[in-house]
C-alpha cells in the first residue's frame, strides 16, 4: 500500500512539474532594455520599439517613447502599420521622448511567435524637424541574441537589453 501510494505521488509530482514547465514555455518572456542616445541639438527623440517579419512588414509594437501623437506621422512606415492596426496590435507602454544624451530603461514582452525565425526587433527613431530613422537598430529575434548590446546608426549610440526573470 504504501508503494502505491509513493508512485501515485511520484506520478502527480511529474505530472505538475510537466504541466507548469509546458505553461512556462508559451508565456511572453520579458526582457529589460536601455537606449542610450547620441548627443544631438534638438528636441527628445521619438522611439518606437517594433516586431517585423523577414519582409519588414510591421507584426507589433512593443514600445514607444513619445507620446505627443501628433508627430506620429513623422515615422512614415510605422505610422501606416499603426493607424491600421490601432488598438489591437499595438502591446506598447507609452513613455516620454528622450533628448540627446540621455537614456530611457524599459521593459518590454516577447512571446514564441515573437521569436520565429526571420523575425527582427527594430528601433525606429525620429527628431522633431530632423531625420527619420527607419532602422536606427535592428536586431535578429533570437534569444541569445537579446542578451547584448548593439550601436545605432542614428540618433541611438547603443541599446542594451537582457532578459527578465
Amino acid at each position: 500500500m504504501i508503494k502505491l501510494l509513493k508512485a501515485c505521488l511520484a506520478i502527480i509530482c511529474l505530472t505538475l512539474v510537466a504541466f507548469t514547465t509546458l505553461k512556462n514555455e508559451g508565456s511572453p518572456k520579458k526582457y529589460k532594455c536601455m537606449v542610450q542616445l547620441k548627443n544631438y541639438e534638438g528636441e527628445g527623440a521619438y522611439v518606437i520599439v517594433s516586431v517585423v517579419d523577414k519582409n519588414d512588414t510591421y507584426l507589433k509594437t512593443v514600445h514607444i517613447l513619445g507620446d505627443d501623437e501628433k508627430w506620429y506621422p513623422d515615422l512614415k512606415e510605422w505610422w501606416s502599420f499603426f493607424n491600421k492596426a490601432r488598438p489591437a496590435s499595438i502591446d506598447a507602454m507609452t513613455g516620454a521622448t528622450i533628448a540627446g544624451g540621455e537614456r530611457s530603461l524599459f521593459t518590454f514582452e516577447l512571446d514564441e511567435n515573437d521569436l520565429k525565425a526571420g523575425n527582427k526587433l527594430r528601433f525606429e527613431t525620429a527628431v522633431e524637424h530632423q531625420e527619420h530613422h527607419l532602422k536606427d537598430i535592428e536586431v535578429s529575434l533570437d534569444a541569445n541574441n537579446l542578451k547584448n548590446k548593439f550601436e545605432g546608426s542614428g540618433y541611438i549610440r547603443y541599446v542594451r537589453m537582457i532578459p527578465t526573470k
